[in-house]
C-alpha cells in the first residue's frame, strides 16, 4: 500500500508524495483519481466543511442480484470507502466564498448514480437555491446504477429540475467540474448543465463507450475522442484546468460572477 503505478506512463509512484502532489503523476503530469475526501480537502478552506445527509443510505428496492447480491456490493463499498454512497455533499468556504459543493467518488461502485446520489445532490441544490449559494459539482461516474433500474434513471430528471429552478428562476451560478471518468447518465444530465463546464486535463468524458459508438457508426474514431481536449476543441467545454490551479480558477470565477452586472 506504499506504492502505485501511473495509469498513463507506468512510472512507479510513492503514494505519500503523490497525495502531497494532489495525485498528479510526477513523470507525465497525468491526473490520477482522487477520493471525494481528498478532493474536498483540496478545494474547501480548512475547518469550514459542513457535510449534509451523511447517514442517508441506499436500500435494495428491486432485490437485485447478479454474481453477488446488491446489498453485499453496497456493504463492501461502504466498508472500503467509509462512505454511505457515491457522493459527498455539503457547504464550506472556497477562498472565503461560501459555496454548496457536491463531490462524486469513483471508488464507490464506480461513482454510479443511484437514488441516494440523486437525493443528496437534489437536496444540496435546493438548499443552495434557498440560501443564495453557488453550486459546484465535481463529477466522476460510470453513469446510472443498473442495480436500481428505473429508480436510478429518474434521478437524472430530478436533479435537472432542481437545477432549472436554481439557474433560471433564482438566477444562481452552477459550475460543473468534469473529472475522469464522467460517463453515462451523469453526462446525460447534470454534468453538462453547468453555466460553466470545467474539466481536468485528459479526462475521459462521454456517454456511450467508444466500442459501442464505433460499431454503431461503422467508423473509426480519432485517438483523442472523448478526452477533455477533444471536447474543448469542439465547443463542449469552457475551460481545462490542471488540478493544482482548480481552486484558484473557481475562486476567480466566483469573484467575477459576484461582481457581474448581468447576474
Amino acid at each position: 500500500g506504499l506504492w502505485t503505478r501511473c495509469d498513463h506512463c507506468g512510472v512507479i509512484l510513492y503514494i505519500k508524495h503523490l497525495k502531497e502532489n494532489q495525485r498528479v503523476c510526477f513523470g507525465c503530469g497525468y491526473h490520477l483519481q482522487m477520493s471525494s475526501t481528498e478532493r474536498i480537502e483540496s478545494l474547501v478552506d480548512a475547518n469550514t466543511w459542513r457535510p449534509f445527509d451523511e447517514m442517508v443510505s441506499p436500500c435494495d428496492p428491486l432485490e437485485f442480484r447478479d454474481q453477488k447480491a446488491y446489498t453485499e456490493r453496497l456493504k463492501d463499498a461502504q466498508e472500503r470507502t467509509g462512505l454511505q454512497d457515491a457522493v459527498q455533499t455539503g457547504t464550506g468556504l472556497l477562498d472565503g466564498i461560501p459555496i454548496a459543493l457536491g463531490v462524486m467518488d469513483f471508488h464507490f461502485m464506480g461513482g454510479s448514480m443511484g437514488s441516494v446520489v440523486g437525493e443528496k445532490i437534489t437536496r444540496l441544490i435546493e438548499y443552495a437555491t434557498q440560501e443564495g449559494l453557488p453550486v459546484i459539482l465535481v463529477c466522476a461516474s460510470g453513469g446510472a446504477r443498473m442495480q436500481e433500474g428505473i429508480l436510478s434513471l429518474m434521478q437524472m430528471a430530478k436533479i435537472s429540475a432542481a437545477l432549472h429552478i436554481h439557474q433560471n428562476c433564482a438566477k444562481l451560478l452552477y459550475i460543473s467540474v468534469l473529472t475522469s471518468p464522467t460517463t453515462g447518465g451523469v453526462t446525460a444530465s447534470f454534468a453538462m448543465l453547468g453555466d460553466l463546464l470545467f474539466a481536468e486535463p485528459k479526462a475521459l468524458i462521454g456517454f456511450a463507450g467508444r466500442r459501442v459508438i464505433e460499431q454503431t457508426l461503422q467508423e473509426q474514431l480519432p485517438d483523442d475522442f472523448q478526452t477533455a481536449e477533444y471536447l474543448l476543441h469542439h465547443g463542449l467545454l469552457d475551460l481545462i484546468v490542471p488540478r493544482s490551479f482548480l481552486k484558484q480558477a473557481l475562486s476567480e470565477t466566483l469573484t467575477l460572477y459576484k461582481e457581474a452586472p448581468l447576474k
